[in-house]
């Protein structure tokens, strides 16, 4: 069974993915900026929608993926929150400054995060070896990476996509997301071989996800 996950910016959008029959949601808030930390009465009232697992990105400011001392504990404060509002998962990254995996900040990330599913985020379309990164966030336990191939969509990063499919080889999942629509959801899907796929999908015109492009998507990807 292949799985569709919703990047949702807002209730209205965790709402739409529900009514479209999306298996999962990654809540954040801020997408023009890629995403930030929502806020808890956001996680609070997501977490109230029933028949759906719900993610909650983990990310305290916009720009690069280097985090200090600070950063790392209010991430870690913000995993624990996600936690006690009952998510099923967070979503987390953290790079060093020469575009490799920071292992030490992930690891604490991620023992934060005992009990819920942890996904790497598209930090790692910034590694300078997509290569290594992926054996690294393997190694600290990670359940899912989302990328797009290190590509500006994951159509056309489909070619490094199947090879971290083939590398992965059923370690982690390889999630690929990024311009994802209901045009190419299965070809990216058939061409990397990935059994989950992540998108908002909105209409052009619409800041929030549109039920009926979800329910699109997940009907021609079953």
């Amino acid at each position: 069974m292949r799985i569709v996950e919703i990047c949702a910016g807002d209730i209205q959008s965790a709402q739409a993915a529900v009514l479209g029959g999306a298996q999962r949601i990654e809540l954040c808030s801020a997408l023009p900026l890629d995403g930030l930390t929502p806020s808890a009465g956001l996680i609070k009232l997501a977490r109230s929608l029933e028949g759906i697992k719900l993610h909650v990105l983990i990310r305290p400011r916009e720009g690069d993926f280097v985090y200090d001392a600070t950063e790392t504990e209010i991430m870690l404060h913000d995993i624990s929150l996600a936690k006690q509002y009952g998510a099923d998962g967070v979503v987390i990254g953290a790079l060093t400054p020469d575009g490799n995996i920071d292992v030490p900040t992930c690891s604490r990330l991620i023992e934060a995060a005992e009990g819920m599913q942890v996904t790497f985020h598209r930090a790692f379309d910034r590694c300078t070896d997509p290569h290594l990164a992926l054996e690294e966030i393997i190694a600290l336990g990670c359940t899912r990476l989302l990328t797009s191939g290190q590509a500006p969509t994951a159509q056309a990063g489909i070619p490094l996509l199947r090879e971290l499919v083939h590398q992965a080889n059923g370690r982690i999942i390889i999630m690929p997301g990024a311009g994802v629509t209901p045009a190419n959801a299965r070809l990216i899907l058939d061409a990397t071989g990935a059994t989950e796929i992540h998108g908002s999908f909105r209409l052009s015109h619409s800041s929030y996800t549109d039920p009926h492009l979800v329910r699109q998507v997940v009907s021609i990807t079953q």
